[in-house]
């Protein structure tokens, strides 16, 4: 079997196929194919709060290139969530409705909580010392996701809009930083350690970057090192210099600024960094679901 997941993000939209592995009781996934295209809708929808027709058009063609990926991969479930910059468009749901009618994909605007609660259905936790107390930084384009795991019970989690396109058109405000430095501080101050589990496409690029072996944890220090390095560049340098791909150029320097300025307000000085975003955390759930209604 295979199941499909499809990710539309302010910055990037990701199509997801994972092969279905059945082991005895347990049924884990593998991925099969990722598919990024940088359409970067946050541009349109944090500054307009409305998604041009081009890039609408764009993302239909999109839409219909991954609906045909997953007929020729014969995919048997799938599940397509939008997040931050479909959810500020005003013509999100007629786009949605779009999609429906050309490209047959059903199609859901989620907000900031369900996007949260996906991403850490990953259980990437669960690989990791149940004991400890972990704080889920998940950045995208256009929202910031924070959850608390403590004894691996989830004890509080919310969604800010504070992200890497946000940020990048000055549409993030100081309340916005002020209520996420608040709810960090209040809610990981009775912790003596916190740790840091990292999701989204940056904090796997600035891992990748620190050259950590893998399963190791990205301290506060390395990563604000490699902050300054990154930032010591001109956005063209680090394209044409450094090799960073250019849709990634940009968002990387806002995005370390999330990571640190959350690390840094939980004291946070190890940062885990599994490879896993919202498109993994679809197929965990679309696993879940098809073994509910088989039981």
């Amino acid at each position: 079997m295979k199941y499909a997941a499809i990710d539309i993000g302010s910055n990037a939209i990701r199509l997801l196929i994972a092969d279905i592995i059945e082991n005895n009781e347990s049924v884990s996934f593998k991925k099969n194919t990722l598919i990024r295209v940088p359409l970067r809708l946050g541009d349109d929808a944090f500054l307009d709060q409305y998604i041009s027709d081009r890039k609408a058009t764009d993302l239909v063609k999109t839409m219909r290139a991954f609906r045909n990926l997953m007929d020729v991969y014969k995919v048997t479930d799938y599940t397509a969530y939008a997040t931050s910059a479909m959810r500020e468009a005003r013509n999100g749901q007629e786009i949605v409705h779009t999609i429906k009618t050309e490209a047959e994909i059903d199609l859901e605007i989620i907000n900031g909580q369900k996007e949260a609660k996906i991403i850490y259905s990953n259980h990437s936790e669960e690989n990791i010392d149940k004991s400890k107390n972990y704080l889920y930084i998940d950045v995208g384009g256009g929202s910031t996701e924070l959850s608390l795991f403590s004894d691996g019970k989830l004890l509080a989690s919310r969604s800010f809009n504070v992200g890497t396109i946000r940020i990048l058109d000055n549409q993030d405000k100081e309340e916005t930083w002020q209520e996420m430095r608040e709810f960090v501080r209040e809610h990981t101050r009775m912790f003596k350690t916190v740790s840091g589990i990292g999701t989204g496409g940056n904090i796997n690029k600035l891992y990748r970057l620190s050259e950590e072996k893998n399963g190791a944890p990205l301290t506060f220090l390395k990563l604000k090192s490699l902050y300054s390095y990154l930032n010591s560049f001109s956005l063209k340098d680090r394209i044409n210099v450094l090799g960073i791909n250019q849709d990634r150029a940009d968002v990387i320097i806002p995005a370390s600024e999330i990571f640190l300025s959350v690390m840094k307000w939980a004291n946070i000085k190890n940062i885990y960094v599994p490879s896993v975003g919202l498109v993994d955390g679809i197929i965990q759930t679309l696993i879940e679901k098809n073994l509910l209604h088989r039981d």
